[in-house]
């Protein structure tokens, strides 16, 4: 997974058409640049956490996750807001005979503002081709052995559809919200880690 992503030709044209939408009156960089900024300032792991957490303690928060991610979300005063377009959100669970996987075979779709900025593996073309043909291979190379009853579901990411992985709760003798959240890694969201 140690491929490096090379993004130069698409941000090459992003930057070309900026230069043409500022030229134009109809960009400003100093607001495109603070929009960012505000976006990425709550784009954290920690919301994908809080998020695990709260379905590991409050059960009907989790049948509503898993029904429908972005109203959940909307419970604890995130969204899936922030691009273009709206991005639905779909929640995966893991279970002891499941466990899901997260990929986007054509580009690096992700959910920003639930992981933060995503990790350079998951945008290379080693981990977009392989995870879909040999996810147990790939999952091994993270260090997460499943046993051979466990199925393995690979989700690809779209514009349209972000994925999350609900990973199980560990067996850990904590009940309080923030000290779960705190064991709740990006990995275990993705689904390339077990917690």
């Amino acid at each position: 997974m140690s491929e490096h992503h090379d993004d130069g030709p698409v941000a090459a044209q992003t930057r070309h058409v900026e230069a043409l939408l500022e030229a134009r009156g109809l960009l400003d960089a100093v607001e495109l640049d603070r929009a960012l900024e505000a976006f990425l300032a709550g784009a954290s792991p920690a919301q994908g956490a809080r998020v695990v957490a709260r379905a590991w303690v409050e059960p009907e928060f989790q049948d509503r996750l898993l029904a429908d991610g972005n109203a959940a979300l909307e419970e604890l005063g995130l969204s899936m807001g922030g691009g273009i377009q709206p991005q639905r959100l779909k929640v995966v669970a893991n279970t002891e005979t499941e466990h899901n996987v997260i990929v986007c075979t054509l580009c690096s779709c992700y959910p920003i503002a639930l992981l933060g900025p995503s990790p350079t593996w998951y945008k290379s073309e080693a981990y977009r081709a392989r995870v879909v043909r040999d996810p147990r291979g790939v999952l091994a190379e993270f260090g997460t052995e499943l046993p051979e009853h466990v199925r393995i579901t690979v989700w690809d990411a779209s514009a349209e559809t972000r994925y999350l992985v609900l990973p199980r709760r560990p067996a850990v003798p904590v009940s309080d919200e923030a000290e779960l959240a705190a064991l709740v890694t990006r990995n275990g969201l993705i689904g390339t880690a077990v917690l």
